[in-house]
């Protein structure tokens, strides 16, 4: 199909009252954590016959993901479920849940 594979991971912001050099230490590790986790969902994915485009982003899943679809007009979203159950999802907030009930197109999620 030749379509574009976009896979974005995002980490929690760093709180700036850390002061430096403990904040720019914290968003480095932050961000290598981050791109581990891509990196073994890029071999995961391995060869496509379209293009594959990454995005690592600061802040909650939900809103990274959402942005990044507002801003790239994607079809749809592919993401993972922890599987928190009921109440821990409704006292935490789900991530997933946000996606869903806020996407503009459709969402797709694997456990």
């Amino acid at each position: 199909m030749q379509a574009e594979l976009r896979v974005v991971t995002a980490f929690d912001p760093v709180p700036t009252y850390l002061g430096e050099p403990n904040l720019q230490k914290t968003i480095d590790e932050r961000f290598d954590q981050a791109g581990q986790i891509l990196a073994v969902a890029l071999e995961q994915i391995g060869e496509i016959p379209g293009e594959l485009k990454t995005d690592v982003l600061e802040g909650p899943a939900a809103e990274a993901i959402l942005g990044v679809v507002e801003a790239r007009g994607n079809d749809l979203i592919i993401m993972g479920t922890r599987g928190l159950g009921r109440l821990t999802g409704l006292l935490l907030g789900s991530q997933s849940q946000k996606v869903v009930s806020h996407a503009p197109c459709p969402v797709l999620l694997v456990r």
